[in-house]
């Protein structure tokens, strides 16, 4: 998942796009960007979820799309009358002995390669905008890798190299790229995560959407910040396997 902001030249209106926008950090990012004065734009496979979301932003101006951003005929058809950018997020977790080529492919394609198709696709709009940003969703385990993980962790390390070369792609072009690195956030996509982890977080707590959307407005709205990621997991990687951080 990925957000981006960039004024328009319509009374200086913000515009952000949130692919993945209708659960879990892509809900709350889309309604912080809405509470914030933004025009939304979300995209998501279920199309119903999609709508779901803009109707319960506030503002008016909202809009919905359905978009396989693993597809480029589908981001090339949905960001052109948007006019803006983004990613999204798929977690698949197993061993790489089970893991079945297909779905390495799957993933892949939609963790790197979909961020890749809609920066490229939002790009062509936002050289002519003015306070332009993407910021890309990571994961913490892109940075530290995780059993179980490899193929997941492959694509957000990806992603890691990906942002940081866009951004000096673009910087000449005053377009902002960063990457946000959560740890553990207590969405769907982490029920099956057991409580005992907690135990290996110094905060002692699952992060919530709300602040991983916090620290993404951050870097939407930091103008001279570029090429960086951020982590937002707690102090996770403090923590030493038994859970203390007295190890480093």
């Amino acid at each position: 998942m990925a957000a981006s902001k960039a004024w328009t030249g319509q009374a200086h209106v913000p515009v952000g796009v949130v692919c993945g926008g209708s659960r879990g950090i892509g809900r709350a990012v889309s309604l912080l960007l809405a509470q914030r004065g933004c025009r939304v734009t979300v995209l998501s496979r279920n199309e119903d979820s999609a709508r779901d979301t803009v109707a319960s932003l506030p503002g008016d101006g909202h809009v919905s799309f359905r978009c396989d951003v693993s597809k480029d005929q589908d981001v090339q058809k949905t960001l052109k009358p948007s006019r803006k950018s983004v990613g999204i997020s798929l977690i698949l977790d197993a061993l790489l002995l089970r893991t079945r080529p297909e779905d390495m492919v799957s993933l892949l394609h939609t963790n790197l390669l979909g961020s890749m198709l809609t920066c490229r696709a939002a790009l062509r709009s936002m050289l002519h905008t003015k306070d332009a940003a993407i910021v890309n969703i990571g994961s913490v385990v892109g940075l530290k890798g995780n059993a179980g993980q490899s193929v997941y962790s492959s694509s957000k390390a990806g992603l890691q190299g990906f942002t940081r070369s866009l951004a000096k792609e673009v910087a000449s072009r005053k377009i902002r790229v960063n990457m946000l690195a959560p740890g553990f956030i207590r969405t769907d996509m982490t029920a099956a995560v057991t409580e005992d982890r907690v135990r290996s977080i110094p905060l002692g707590r699952f992060g919530e959407p709300e602040e991983v959307a916090r620290t993404a407005l951050f870097l939407l709205e930091s103008p001279y910040v570029t090429g960086q990621v951020l982590v937002v997991d707690g102090g996770l990687q403090l923590a030493c396997k038994d859970g203390s951080v007295d190890c480093l």
